[in-house]
């Protein structure tokens, strides 16, 4: 947090404010190199930041607050994602409960993730020779896991 006395002397040190190195301190760079350029706009924008600068400090620290209650919400959002059990553990209970199929948009809704990845997981998944690409009758291409499938006249045999 700011302190207003940090403030004043920063203030006071810089030339009463025509340097402005108490702007830098509030995190206002731009101004703080105006102000040092041109002498605190030629002294008249140093005197407004003697009596404003109590103020000035207050909105320097509620801008402060929130970032910090940013940072937490990020914090908290990452931790929740981070909780979820991973796109391959979802990929087999979506299996499990949905007759040994999977598509890559059912993965994606159900994980949290976007369809590319969805895909990806599930060709891993392939690769790992834990599931097979299949066609269903309706000519729709599903990852199946054989192992929780109990009814095969879904498939088309090719």
């Amino acid at each position: 947090m700011y302190s207003v006395g940090i403030a004043y002397l920063l203030w006071f040190l810089s030339g009463f404010g025509a340097l402005g190195f108490h702007r830098f301190y509030l995190g206002k760079i731009p101004t703080g190199i105006l102000w040092m350029v041109s002498g605190g706009l030629g002294m008249i924008g140093a005197i407004y930041d003697f009596f404003t600068l109590p103020t000035q400090v207050e909105a320097a620290n509620f801008k402060l607050l929130q970032q910090k209650q940013m940072q937490n919400s990020l914090y908290a959002l990452n931790s929740e994602k981070s909780n979820l059990p991973a796109p391959e553990t979802i990929a087999l209970r979506l299996a499990r409960a949905n007759n040994g199929t999977v598509t890559p948009s059912l993965l994606a809704m159900e994980a949290n993730i976007d369809i590319d990845k969805s895909k990806s997981v599930l060709e891993k998944l392939v690769a790992k020779q834990v599931a097979e690409i299949r066609v269903t009758r309706t000519g729709t291409i599903c990852y199946c896991f054989p192992e929780f499938i109990r009814d095969e006249s879904q498939f088309e045999q090719i």
